[in-house]
Formats: C-alpha cells, sequence, structure tokens
C-alpha cells in the first residue's frame, strides 16, 4: 500500500481529501493509484448500469436514473481531472465493467439475457458525456 497515513478502508472521507492533496501537490508516487481506480470502476458499473436501463427500460425513464447518470459522471470527471494518466484506461475499465454492470442489471429488472449485448455497446467518450443517453 503507498505511503497513505488515511486508509481507504477505515476512512474513505479522509481518504479522498488526502489523495485530492497529493494529486493536487504532484506528489504522485504517493497516491494511491489500485484504490482510485477500483473507485472509479464501481461508478462506471452504477453508470452503465443506468445507461442500460434507460436504453431498455424507456418506461422507468425518471429524474432520479438522470441524476444517477450525472452524478456518476461528475464523481468519474473529477476523479479523472485529478488523476490524468488514469484516462487512458477508461476503455479497458469499461470492457472490465460492463459484464459487471450487465449481470446486475438483468438481476435488478428481470428482463431477459438476450436484451442486454454482451459487449458494451457504448465507447468511453460516450459513457462520460455529459450529454449522450441511449435510445433504441
Amino acid at each position: 500500500m503507498p505511503r497513505n497515513s488515511v486508509n481507504y478502508e477505515e476512512d474513505f472521507y479522509g481518504w479522498t481529501v488526502e489523495q485530492s492533496r497529493l494529486l493536487r501537490s504532484g506528489e504522485l508516487s504517493a497516491i494511491d493509484v489500485a484504490n482510485i481506480a477500483d473507485e472509479i470502476e464501481s461508478r462506471l458499473v452504477v453508470l452503465v448500469m443506468h445507461l442500460l436501463k434507460w436504453r431498455h427500460q424507456p418506461g422507468g425513464r425518471s429524474r432520479r436514473w438522470s441524476a444517477t447518470i450525472d452524478e456518476q459522471r461528475l464523481q468519474i470527471e473529477g476523479i479523472l481531472g485529478e488523476s490524468p494518466s488514469l484516462r487512458p484506461s477508461g476503455a479497458a475499465m469499461l470492457a472490465e465493467v460492463h459484464a459487471i454492470a450487465r449481470a446486475r442489471t438483468i438481476a435488478e429488472t428481470g428482463l431477459a439475457d438476450e436484451v442486454f449485448p454482451e459487449v458494451c455497446p457504448y465507447t468511453a467518450e460516450e459513457v462520460l458525456s455529459r450529454t449522450f443517453l441511449p435510445e433504441r
């Protein structure tokens, strides 16, 4: 584990404040890259789930869904803004999280597996675009 004084599992908020400070001060060798990447991946799962639901359940579209989509995008962009070296990993992360997002969406919606593509139908640019919402 990097030489952080705040532990990710014990004090998440304190950890985020410390990571932001380290990034802003240029102390890149001290950042907790693994947990920062995990944070992006977990937000991508939620984001992709909502994009899949948006596309395949148009009757369920709501302000809550669009707010969740916006919030995840803002949080991911904030992390990537502070850790720009992670940006090129976006496409690879997206491919990895799609399987998780797909499985959770199937479980949550009760729709058939065949409804949801096995390969992510969106590019990293689309997923992170503040204006992109998938239509049928």
